[in-house]
């Protein structure tokens, strides 16, 4: 019988997947087009790419809602449907992981500022978060706000979650910064990260994206277990991103990501996945030197 996520991701390291957006990209989703919509459009690729992931070795699967708030699909013309697509994410997700696998809903950043550097106000930020993650808590087993870089739109995310039941992750995307360690682009440090999602009260805390390598990810996760005993999410990309052309390329193969999993695990990671430019073929690299057994 299936644990509780809190309780499993405390027992040992929970291998969650890789990237969506990507493997959207691989399966024919043009450049600009809303990937959400997908959910309802071609529900058969979202679920294949969920199933390739849970195949590779993965405990855990994220849904295909990254940029499903109102504010994000607006950019579609597509904000009335915030309801239909995140619906169908779940649904999706949920039939693919079956009973023994965990389902995280995924929330990522909304390319808006808080005022005063933009124009919306932190409740604002904090009620388009509530409105995508009321359509994601029947059936999932973990919220995640991810990707972020701003503090204030991390912690509304985090207030709108934790209205929920569900245990909630927040991460953070950092970036080398010369002589200061890392930081987000928003210049926010891991202390500070850490310190504030403590005083949320949240579930676990992590790192994901950003202009880092694994190596990195490995040095970040350890600076953050040095600072708490919270849960530690771990999803690096597939190297740092190259701009080749008007393409970002992501040059890890999984043989190279996978020699630094049992380093991560060793740093304090709970839950290791991979994200942007990481693909079924990272998992199962990630799963065998895990030790996690694949399907």
């Amino acid at each position: 019988m299936k644990k509780p996520f809190l309780e499993r991701i405390k027992e040992s390291v929970l291998l969650l997947d890789g990237a969506m957006g990507t493997q959207l990209d691989a399966h024919g989703i043009a450049p600009g087009e809303c990937h959400e919509e997908w959910n309802v459009s071609h529900p058969e690729v979202v679920k294949q790419i969920h199933a390739d992931y849970i195949r590779a070795g993965s405990q855990a699967i994220l849904t295909n809602t990254f940029q499903g708030t109102r504010w994000c699909l607006d950019r579609h013309g597509l904000g009335d449907r915030v309801g239909e697509f995140n619906s169908a994410a779940l649904r999706l997700a949920r039939k693919a992981a079956g009973k023994g696998r965990y389902v995280v809903a995924d929330i990522g950043p909304t390319a808006q500022f808080v005022y005063p550097l933009g124009e919306k106000r932190q409740d604002e930020f904090a009620e388009v978060f509530r409105e995508e993650i009321s359509f994601l808590t029947d059936g999932a087993d973990a919220i995640a706000i991810q990707t972020m870089t701003a503090l204030e739109e991390l912690v509304a995310g985090v207030r709108a979650a934790k209205q929920t039941r569900l245990p909630v992750i927040a991460s953070m995307s950092f970036t080398p910064d010369v002589g200061k360690g890392y930081r987000t682009i928003m210049g926010v440090s891991i202390e500070q990260m850490v310190r504030q999602l403590e005083e949320e009260g949240v579930d676990g805390i992590g790192t994901n994206c950003g202009t880092v390598d694994i190596a990195d990810v490995v040095k970040i996760v350890r600076q953050m277990r040095q600072l708490t005993s919270l849960p530690i999410l771990a999803e690096p990309n597939a190297g740092r991103p190259i701009i080749v052309g008007e393409t970002t390329v992501f040059d890890q193969t999984p043989e190279i990501m996978a020699v630094h999993i049992p380093a991560l695990a060793v740093a304090g990671a709970n839950i290791i996945g991979g994200c942007c430019g990481t693909t079924p073929d990272h998992i199962r690299a990630f799963a065998e030197k895990s030790g996690i057994e694949t399907p």
